[in-house]
């Protein structure tokens, strides 16, 4: 059952997919934004291993640490009131063994505050899947384009687009339904593929480049912002540009402060002269 106080939880999103409720997921990586989205109603905020690329400056999410992670996740769970928050569980941090994995994914809930954590895989993660949620921690799972394997995928490129691939990406998510995951993300797989997956499992679909055909949407929320001026992927909607608007800020910040107009009187406190005087 869902808690009164209206934070979301993985049950809550069970009962959006029989209502046919749309469910929203961005990511997000900091205090002060997490505010703005639980604000605005936001349903799952997941702190993507993206940060990689968005926060820190790497080429891929391959270097992401559990430490980085949980450090980005604790201040995103601080600002956060009803959302449900997931952690990425990254690269090699649930790989060697199921028990490093359980704990791994605990640090998450316990260290960090996360609700949830998410995988990458399908069959051969399986038996994590269930040992993680059988210790109590929701799992939500990852198909089709994993950027984590993007190494052994041969770059970032659609998937399941024959007959085989698209039969190995239904079993999957079978096996993870059945491992017990709450949910999964369906990223970059023909939409059709998409919506009649979404159709057969009894759990959320989350899209992202997977059309419109499943129960909810995630992107990245830079993406979504226009926060880069690089070139965005087919299945990104940009919708603002806030990296002009930042830029058009800052520089003219910078004129101001160059020129000698702020900071003005206003921006200043003043002294009383006769304090002043005596210290002259």
């Amino acid at each position: 059952m869902t808690v009164s106080n209206g934070k979301v939880t993985t049950v809550k999103l069970k009962e959006m997919k029989k209502k046919g409720e749309k469910i929203t997921i961005l990511t997000c990586y900091d205090y002060s934004t997490a505010k703005m989205l639980d604000e605005v109603g936001i349903e799952v905020l997941l702190v993507g291993d993206s940060l990689g690329m968005v926060m820190l400056g790497y080429d891929s999410t391959i270097p992401v640490t559990m430490d980085e992670m949980i450090i980005y996740t604790r201040a995103v769970s601080r600002g956060t009131k009803k959302a449900l928050v997931i952690g990425d569980m990254p690269f090699m941090s649930y790989h060697v063994s199921v028990s490093e994995s359980v704990r791994n994914a605990g640090r998450f809930l316990q260290e960090a505050g996360a609700n949830a954590v998410k995988l990458e895989g399908g069959r051969e993660i399986a038996c994590t899947v269930k040992a993680i949620n059988d210790a109590g921690i929701p799992v939500m799972g990852h198909l089709g384009l994993t950027p984590q394997s993007v190494n052994k995928l041969g770059g970032y490129r659609i998937q399941g687009t024959d007959e085989d691939a698209a039969r190995i990406i239904l079993n999957n998510a079978l096996a993870l339904q059945d491992a017990g995951a709450f949910a999964i993300v369906l990223e970059c797989i023909p939409a059709p593929l998409a919506k009649m997956l979404t159709e057969k499992i009894d759990i959320p679909t989350i899209g992202i480049g997977a059309g419109i055909g499943c129960d909810g949407q995630v992107l990245v929320l830079h993406d979504v912002l226009g926060l880069y001026s690089d070139l965005s992927p087919k299945f990104v909607k940009r919708y603002a540009s806030l990296r002009l608007k930042i830029i058009e800020a800052v520089s003219q910040y910078k004129l101001e402060v160059k020129s000698g107009l702020f900071p003005g009187a206003e921006h200043s406190f003043e002294m009383d002269e006769k304090t002043l005087g005596k210290l002259c």
